[in-house]
């Protein structure tokens, strides 16, 4: 993905995602966004019977990353992610 012209790779910020305790799964997309280059987005799936609020998500990736690869947009889902399809996000 390219955001703000720097390359941001969605496996970087899916590592950092998983580090979370609670999180089973995660995918993190480009998806088209009016500012220069892509918004980047990230699904995330919890443990059964485990759920944090966006903003502990945020907060967790906002201080393990520089700030053109922190996601934007944040949507919960269920296994599996799509992995390809933007649309469906």
């Amino acid at each position: 993905m390219i955001r703000g012209g720097y390359n941001v790779y969605p496996r970087e910020i899916e590592e950092v995602i998983c580090q979370i305790p609670e999180v089973s799964e995660t995918a993190v997309i480009g998806i088209s966004h009016e500012d220069p280059g892509e918004a980047i987005a990230a699904c995330v799936a919890f443990k059964d019977g485990v759920h944090l609020d966006h903003d502990a998500v945020r907060i967790f990736v906002k201080e393990r990353v520089t700030p053109y690869k922190y996601h934007r947009l944040l949507k919960y889902g269920k296994i599996p992610f799509p992995r390809a399809d933007r649309e469906r996000f």
